[in-house]
């Protein structure tokens, strides 16, 4: 059974920030990364200053006396407060994975403070001077550093917060204040002990910019190389093979002798020589080899450029010439275009068929498929319109009037018997009518009375 395991990096020594207190005070020291502190590491402090300081990175108690002590110092400043008072610094320190430590930013923090309005137009009792007071006027009345290793966790003294508030509302009717936090990047500026001058850096820097330039240019110096080599071997085989119907003997020993020479020329002269002269000879054999590569590969898709051309005129023929209804709407005289198109492609074809099948494999080829692809572009562009053009919409037809029947003449007795269907409706529907007269209003007189 294995239990879950991690390996850790540790820092093998202790780092602290020291810098020079004010006036009055003595200068000061803060370990911010103890002996074994895990990296990478961040941690943030909290300075008070009034002025440009300096802060320095030093180690604590080295175990090796040739080691020195001081490891950088940082310049941080210049910064002015809106009120003149102390500024507030927030000082970030990083530990980075390679064990450097550098002050990474310094943030300067500004808080705004509204004036409070009460509901009553009233001016806030002691209780509001003595929340005032408590606060302290000089941030940096005893120590001037604080440093913040996780933020508090909300608890009791949240409730009593709230509760303050509560009271506060009630007694004074006074909104809460709001505090708006100003943040502005104070100016750093580094020295490291030790370490490079900004010029002999740059001059650093330029020298491995040229020798990552001449790696890149040996690199595609050798790929070049390779592929004039590669394509001597290619070559070689193919005009053995697929290639041999497709060349002259006679150039294709000429070929042949090319490539043999170039392959003694690589592992000889050729062994070392530049980018340039590679390509320039691969250039050179491709300008003989190339057009036996086209012949090939004509002769190889002609097959089925020439069947698609076939196929897209017998489509558009046959429908121009079909009795089909869904073509009944089309014009003849557009269908009769559509014909003419379709036997202007197929003489074309027959000529260039007859011309190719002419000629030997090993020249060069009259019937293109690029030729035959556009050729059937061509009579698609022109035919399919004509072909696939929709049916006209039939016209609404409109239903003719209805006539109106005029009402036939009545006997007596008809006429009789209606009235008295309508005088026994009128009877049903009268007992709703006495109902609703017999309602007597409010406030309306008895006529008995």
């Amino acid at each position: 059974m294995f239990n879950n395991s991690s390996v850790n990096d540790g820092f093998p020594f202790s780092i602290a920030l020291s810098w020079n207190g004010d006036s009055q005070n003595a200068p000061q020291q803060t370990l911010v990364f103890q002996k074994g502190n895990a990296i990478p590491s961040t941690k943030a402090l909290t300075i008070f200053k009034s002025s440009t300081f300096e802060v320095d990175v030093l180690y604590v108690d080295p175990d090796n006396s040739q080691i020195p002590q001081k490891i950088s110092t940082y310049t941080i400043g210049p910064f002015q407060t809106s009120n003149g008072e102390k500024a507030k610094l927030k000082v970030k320190v990083r530990l980075n994975i390679h064990g450097t430590v550098t002050v990474d930013s310094v943030i300067m923090l500004e808080e705004d403070v509204e004036v409070p309005v009460s509901s009553a137009n009233e001016a806030p009792n002691d209780t509001m001077k003595m929340d005032t007071d408590d606060v302290p006027s000089d941030p940096a009345a005893g120590s001037d550093v604080t440093m913040q290793e996780q933020p508090p966790a909300a608890g009791n003294g949240a409730q009593d917060n709230e509760e303050k508030s509560v009271s506060m509302e009630t007694d004074a009717k006074v909104e809460p204040s709001k505090k708006k936090v100003k943040k502005t990047t104070v100016p750093v500026h580094e020295l490291v002990y030790g370490a490079l001058a900004a010029a002999d850096l740059q001059k650093a820097v330029e020298k491995e910019y040229e020798m990552a330039l001449q790696d890149r240019v040996m690199e595609e110096t050798k790929e070049k190389k390779n592929a004039v080599e590669a394509y001597v071997y290619d070559m070689r085989n193919k005009l053995y093979d697929k290639y041999s119907d497709f060349v002259t003997p006679e150039d294709k020993e000429g070929l042949i002798g090319k490539l043999q020479e170039v392959e003694d020329w690589l592992y000889e002269d050729g062994e070392d020589e530049t980018k340039g002269v590679y390509i320039a000879k691969l250039e050179e054999l491709k300008k003989v080899g190339d057009p036996i590569e086209v012949r090939f590969k004509e002769w190889e898709i002609r097959g089925s450029a020439v069947s698609q051309l076939l196929y897209c005129i017998k489509s558009f023929r046959e429908a121009a010439l079909s009795k089909d209804q869904k073509f009944e709407h089309i014009d003849m005289s557009e269908k009769q275009k559509v014909i003419s198109e379709c036997s202007e492609a197929e003489t074309w074809l027959m000529e260039k068929r007859q011309q190719q099948d002419a000629l030997p494999k090993h020249a060069n080829p009259v019937l293109l498929a690029a030729d035959l692809k556009k050729k059937a572009e061509t009579l698609d562009r022109f035919c399919k319109p004509i072909m696939t053009k929709p049916k006209p919409v039939p016209k609404p037809q409109t239903p003719p009037p209805a006539e109106t029947q005029a009402p036939e003449p009545q006997t007596p007795e008809q006429q009789r018997s209606n009235g008295e269907s309508t005088t026994s409706e009128g009877a049903a529907e009268e007992p709703p009518a006495e109902q609703m007269e017999t309602d007597k209003p409010e406030g309306a007189t008895d006529p008995s009375a």
